[in-house]
């Protein structure tokens, strides 16, 4: 390259930059809405309802509209290929979660996205764990009561989840794959059809997440044995994690997270991340997130990133080790 093309491209990535600068700076523009597409169906949905609470928050710190736009389909697939076409202008965001970013990715031959290289992660929002619960019928109290009970009947358990892939489903491989435990895994199209299925004994327990569930454990309908987590949920706080148990690594949760297409300039991303932690750290918006059964996050843009990279890892060796085959 002579020294007029190299001049020349240097002045056009400058440029490039400038442009970008002075665009991040003018961001947002006030009658100009931002768009968060959400990869699942609208209706009050655990990630539908997260969702919306982020936007209602965004908009007043941002002093502009921002709308959710749902585009689900293919657990998530069709929304995220979508988002990561969309001009990274700052105008258009990606709601997404653990399925779709870290599952998708080892389920799927071909997801229609990368969430590493397709996105710019901006932070987490919250976490919803997966809980242990199961019918009352059943002969446990504890953790230590039901690993043994399912090592003297392997394969006569039944657990149900939302389908193959599900959170409920990991969360049972995960379960298995830690206690050397055996059991059947019985999928379903809705949750409400296998939670009503478990309070009647079809199937004998769940790995539900915890706002599909809490309602029933507390009124006495199922027996929850434990949260898989670190934390205590705040909306069943006397039901212990497996971390207190002595499971560490039986971790299991949905957490939900905020990117943008990548490319999108850094000033914006920046400026989202800071807006996102100080929502995140309102008393109010905390106790909303509380009431749904979730546990707020946060953190830089930099520690979504590692965490996307381990969940994909994890879940790889889980649905690899239970031999669940790419859709």
């Amino acid at each position: 390259m002579n020294r007029i093309a190299r001049f020349a491209a240097a002045s056009g990535a400058l440029f490039l930059l400038l442009c970008s600068l002075v665009h991040a700076s003018n961001w947002p523009v006030p009658d100009k809405p931002i768009q968060i597409t959400v990869p699942g169906p609208g209706g009050g949905g655990t990630g539908d309802t997260l969702a919306r609470m982020l936007a209602e928050q965004l908009a007043i710190r941002l002093k502009t509209s921002v709308i959710i736009e749902n585009k689900p389909g293919a657990n998530g697939n069709i929304g995220a290929a979508a988002a990561a076409k969309y001009a990274p202008e700052g105008y258009r965001f990606l709601f997404s979660w653990a399925g779709t970013l870290a599952v998708s990715p080892n389920l799927y031959a071909t997801p229609g996205f990368d969430s590493q290289k397709d996105f710019t992660p901006i932070g987490l929002i919250c976490d919803v764990p997966n809980i242990l619960v199961v019918n009352n019928n059943q002969p446990v109290k504890t953790i230590q009561e039901f690993i043994a009970y399912a090592k003297n009947n392997p394969g006569k358990l039944n657990f149900g989840s939302t389908g193959i892939g599900s959170s409920m489903h990991l969360a049972g491989e995960l379960f298995m794959n830690e206690t050397q435990t055996k059991m059947v895994h019985v999928p379903y199209n809705a949750p409400a059809t296998a939670t009503t299925n478990l309070m009647a004994n079809d199937i004998q327990l769940m790995f539900q997440l915890i706002p599909g569930i809490a309602g029933q454990v507390k009124a006495d309908k199922v027996r929850a044995i434990a949260i898989m987590a670190p934390v205590r949920s705040p909306a069943l706080p006397d039901v212990p994690t497996t971390k207190e148990l002595g499971y560490p690594t039986l971790i299991s949760s949905t957490w939900f997270a905020l990117l943008a297409p990548k490319g999108t300039p850094n000033e914006i991303v920046q400026r989202v991340n800071t807006e996102l932690n100080q929502i995140l750290k309102d008393p109010a918006f905390r106790q909303k997130l509380a009431d749904v059964g979730a546990t707020p996050l946060g953190g830089t843009p930099e520690d979504l990133s590692k965490y996307l990279q381990a969940e994909i890892i994890k879940w790889g060796e889980v649905i690899r080790t239970a031999g669940i085959k790419n859709q």
